[in-house]
């Protein structure tokens, strides 16, 4: 008895790919990376990865990442020289370990801060 021939297998449609999700949510507004975590659905330490190919990008496109650096709670240390996008594990004036989050927004050229 020969087998009827399968249906081709045809792929799910994606629609947007992870990071121009990121970049419109960061077009409306600042978000820390466990907030963009949340709303695209991938694991937060990957943010920083995203962050960092999206940053490269939007050079090339008149565009700029702010970034609201992470502070220390305790001391109110401010990491502004921090290259590293991702949260600092610890505080290097106090040592503490609860440090606020840092937040990024996407502007492109031509819009004001506000």
């Amino acid at each position: 008895m020969p087998s009827s021939p399968r249906p081709p297998v045809v792929p799910a449609f994606r629609g947007e790919t992870v990071r121009q999700r990121i970049v419109d949510l960061l077009r409306g507004s600042s978000l820390t990376p466990r907030e963009i975590s949340a709303e695209v659905g991938i694991q937060e330490k990957e943010v920083a990865r995203h962050l960092e190919h999206i940053r490269k990008s939007l050079q090339s496109a008149e565009g700029r990442l702010e970034i609201d650096p992470a502070t220390c709670r305790k001391c109110g240390f401010v990491f502004t020289k921090r290259e590293r996008l991702d949260r600092p594990g610890r505080c290097p004036v106090c040592r503490g370990q609860s440090i606020a989050e840092p937040r990024f927004l996407i502007r492109m050229r031509g819009e004001e801060a506000g």
